[in-house]
């Protein structure tokens, strides 16, 4: 009798493919896990996340759609489920019920990390309220993408999320961060992001510098840096914007010190109502001049009033 071939092994009922290569997922524990995804890029997804996605009992996503495309780039198998802010009231109960039951729960956002500026900050709270597990799976993330390919410091910087669309409230809400010692990241919509340049020129200052990241990690990739006035120009100019962006400022200018005479005045005043370290103190908090310069001067000042 002709021998007959053998069949390839089934693959496991929870998988992923790294480089064609089918690799089995281990189990997970139950808990919520915050899964971070490519924002362009399907190359950027981690081992980790990978594993996460196909481990997990219950996926969860924005639109099954986008998240279907990246599964599907891995071989993974496992069915999303929608969980959007437009169904968020109704679903999220029923994943913090799977936990309940004992089943692991992923999320993910359509690109990025999940929480930052979408309903999975929800259902984080409602997970934690109940008493499960969140374990973040970190990855891929905008805001620090165009962060650290701005130019602009990066220190300290300050993610702000979405301006507010209309006029008036987007002023306000600059002037609230225009004196934030750090770089300021916002989100921005292509059809606004020549308004929010023009209110963030007048508001923060033209000179300030600034760099408008489009389509991050994507084919059409493109950083566009310069001050504010300069960058507002472009696209008063160039109007047609596609694509995602995110707007980077750079922290304000520190201001020049105030002159000797003022600072002599100044801790002269303080210093006849407490005492030459409190007035140092204050003098630093008024001047933004070094706590320990000033103190020195103060004795200085004294000395001088005992000659």
């Amino acid at each position: 009798m002709q021998e007959q071939p053998q069949r390839e092994a089934a693959p496991p009922a929870r998988h992923y493919r790294v480089h064609g290569t089918l690799v089995a997922a281990r189990p997970l524990e139950p808990a919520l896990y915050l899964v971070a995804t490519p924002i362009g890029n399907l190359g950027d997804i981690t081992l980790r996340a990978l594993e996460t996605l196909a481990g997990a009992d219950v996926l969860a996503c924005e639109d099954t759609r986008v998240t279907r495309v990246l599964l599907d780039r891995y071989g993974i198998a496992t069915r999303p489920y929608a969980y959007h802010e437009h169904n968020a009231d109704e679903v999220g109960p029923k994943l913090v019920a799977a936990l309940d039951e004992g089943r692991s729960v992923a999320l993910v956002s359509d690109a990025g990390t999940p929480l930052v500026s979408d309903p999975g900050y929800r259902l984080g709270q409602l997970a934690l309220a109940a008493g499960h597990k969140v374990v973040p799976i970190p990855g891929a993330s905008a805001p620090l993408a165009a962060l650290v390919g701005s130019g602009l410091p990066n220190d300290a910087f300050l993610f702000a999320g979405f301006l507010p669309t209309r006029d008036k409230a987007r002023r306000d809400r600059l002037g609230e961060l225009s004196m934030v010692p750090a770089t300021l990241v916002f989100f921005e919509s292509p059809h606004r992001i020549g308004a929010t340049l023009a209110a963030a020129a007048d508001v923060l200052g033209a000179d300030r510098p600034a760099a408008v990241c489009r389509e991050l990690t994507k084919t059409f990739e493109e950083f566009r840096r310069g001050s504010l006035a300069g960058l507002a120009a472009h696209y008063e100019e160039n109007p047609q914007v596609k694509g995602e962006i995110v707007l980077v400022v750079g922290p304000p200018a520190e201001p020049p010190p105030p002159p000797a005479a003022d600072v002599d005045a100044l801790l002269s005043a303080l210093m006849r109502d407490m005492p030459a370290g409190k007035a140092a103190t204050e003098a630093a908090r008024q001047t933004g001049m070094p706590r320990r310069e000033l103190y020195q001067r103060l004795l200085e000042l004294k000395a001088g009033d005992g000659d």
